[in-house]
């Protein structure tokens, strides 16, 4: 009979990884190592951290690549206006709406875009530079 105090073992998948990782000499020659941290990694909070380590590694939020592809279409879409060829224009604009929906579903606040429609596209060109 156990008694109800008793905790099951931790599981450490990430840990037991780098041991292992360890004991097959994947840890020598780091780069850097022996090497003091930069000031910068003590600095600011662990989210300003992740988002300047991202950042120079290239990464870009799934709302920032919505955002491109946002004004892209926008582009597209008038130009396809201005020289007036008979395209369903409102089935694009209705396929925009979506994404900017996902877009304001992942988006910091202050990053929210409105919806467009087929007349508003030259305005909505200005808010997605």
């Amino acid at each position: 009979m156990s008694d109800g105090n008793s905790m099951p073992p931790y599981n450490d998948l990430i840990g037991d990884i780098l041991k292992s990782h360890a004991k097959e000499g994947g840890m020598e020659n780091l780069k850097g190592q022996g090497k003091p941290l930069p000031k910068e990694y003590f600095s600011g909070d662990t989210y300003q951290h992740f988002q300047r380590i991202a950042k120079d590694a290239g990464y870009k939020p799934h709302w920032l690549k919505l955002q491109h592809e946002i004004r892209d279409e926008l582009h597209a879409i008038s130009k396809l206006q201005a020289e007036n060829i008979e395209v369903d224009l409102q089935n694009r604009v209705i396929g925009l709406n979506q994404k900017i929906d996902e877009h304001n579903k992942h988006c910091p606040p202050p990053m929210l875009k409105g919806r467009v429609t087929v007349e508003s596209i030259e305005r909505a060109k200005e808010f997605w530079k």
